[in-house]
């Protein structure tokens, strides 16, 4: 090929390096055999071996942990909406006892599987661990609170449901002696503490099922619970406005839906309030239904 003045054509020049013509790689000057034998003289005994396989243990035994809790959360975050379902059935069960003394088994279910996540956390920092276990907790707080609120008529606080959350057992130590036979009880105690986000979380996912508790409930002849409902819903986003921008990202995700929730309760009592006396009661829950479907189309299309 023809050059000029000993000069490369750009053509050939852009080919020589796309082909590698003009640079090698480093690892190149060294033959494979050289470097299969650096590999087999590295002392796996050395000190900076040993710290390796001690950082891949601590690694693999904390991604193992970790995945363990995820598996856990999920099956908290199932059998919690379980019960929430359950509950629902209060409003038209005959005997509304049996549904509350039903959910309490399956909330001490639960409680066996977060006793589980507290025994996992024993010497860690729960807060490494969060991420994997935050979904299972908030939706246990909702259920906790939607049953104490369904028997109470109030609000569950964190201290009462972090209450629920310590653990006991005995551990017995058999000691023999000479003349006779004891037995030593030792006390363990787990216990996992519930974070105020987590229970705000929880409280915003509340409202919720409460508004479909205010629906079921008129569709069933109650007309004194929407409004007890509504006064509820406005305390508690009375107070989640008193959080504001301040508060942690999910939480002022999570005002939207509340105000959504509390303007659907609203909603029913105006029309209970203003209509009620010309719509039967076993057509009320239609028109709710249809009302609250329309409002949904009209934030959808704002």
């Amino acid at each position: 090929m023809v050059t000029v003045a000993g000069r490369v054509p750009p053509l050939l020049w852009a080919l020589q390096i796309c082909s590698g013509g003009f640079r090698k790689r480093k690892h190149d000057n060294f033959p494979h055999g050289q470097r299969r034998e650096e590999k087999e003289n590295v002392n796996p005994s050395s000190a900076l071996m040993t710290s390796f396989k001690s950082f891949q243990l601590e690694l693999d035994t904390r991604h193992d942990k970790y995945e363990r809790l995820v598996k856990l959360s999920r099956d908290i975050t199932i059998e919690s909406k379980r019960t929430i379902f359950l509950l629902h059935r209060f409003t038209s069960a005959p005997n509304g006892e049996e549904i509350l003394n039903e959910s309490e088994v399956k909330l001490d279910a639960v409680r066996r599987k977060i006793k589980q996540v507290a025994q996992e956390l024993i010497g860690e920092d729960m807060y490494q661990f969060h991420r994997a276990i935050s979904p299972g907790l908030q939706e246990y707080v909702e259920a906790v609170s939607f049953q104490y609120f369904i028997r109470t008529r109030s609000l569950i606080s964190v201290e009462e449901i972090n209450k629920q959350l310590i653990f006991t057992a005995e551990d017995r130590e058999e000691t023999t002696n000479m003349t006779s036979n004891s037995h030593d009880k030792q006390l363990h105690t787990w216990s996992l503490k519930v974070t105020p986000v987590d229970y705000l979380l929880g409280v915003a996912d509340l409202t919720g099922e409460l508004m479909r508790l205010c629906i079921s409930s008129v569709g069933n002849g109650d007309i004194d619970t929407p409004f007890e409902l509504s006064q509820f819903l406005r305390q508690i986003y009375d107070g989640f406005t008193f959080i504001g921008n301040t508060g942690p990202y999910e939480v002022s995700k999570k005002l939207y839906t509340l105000k959504q929730s509390l303007a659907k309760v609203e909603n029913a009592c105006y029309t209970l309030k203003v209509r009620g006396s010309e719509i039967p009661k076993h057509m009320l829950a239609d028109v709710f239904s249809t009302k609250t479907e329309l409002i949904d189309q009209e934030e959808g299309l704002s």
